[in-house]
């Protein structure tokens, strides 16, 4: 599978995820940008990337994930942007809140090996309207 330069912006506090992340999905000929935080997103963002898929942990210091879905799913920029939370929180409550905030899917991380993590957001991509 390739995404022949797909854009991905992975948000995480987590630095060795974001690394892991970030190499498993250039493997797939992703274009990749990772940010710490849910205000760092904002800012890459408003600087003028824009991503074809947003990957978004939910516990993290300050806004937190499901309030930075919020606020990506409002930008009419980002309409067509695949906005996936990517959480160890995994009881079907947390999905369901993530889902309700506008997030087109869900992948709990203690699940998914990374090389799932990249498949299933190609699929949720694919099912969003988003051609590779």
């Amino acid at each position: 599978m390739s995404g022949n330069g797909l854009k991905v912006l992975v948000v995480d506090d987590d630095k060795f995820l974001l690394d892991m992340y970030s190499i498993k999905f250039s493997e797939h000929d992703f274009t990749v940008e990772t940010v710490s935080g849910a205000e760092e997103a904002l800012t890459r963002i408003e600087s003028g990337f824009v991503p074809m898929v947003c990957l978004v942990d939910i516990v993290m210091p300050g806004m937190d994930g499901l309030e930075l879905v919020k606020k990506l799913k409002a930008r009419a920029d980002l309409a067509n942007t695949a906005i996936i939370i990517l959480s160890n929180l995994g009881q079907k409550d947390d999905v369901d809140k993530g889902l309700a905030v506008g997030a087109d899917g869900y992948i709990i991380k203690a699940t998914a090996t990374p090389s799932e993590v990249v498949a299933k957001t190609i699929d949720i991509a694919k099912q969003k309207g988003i051609s590779f």
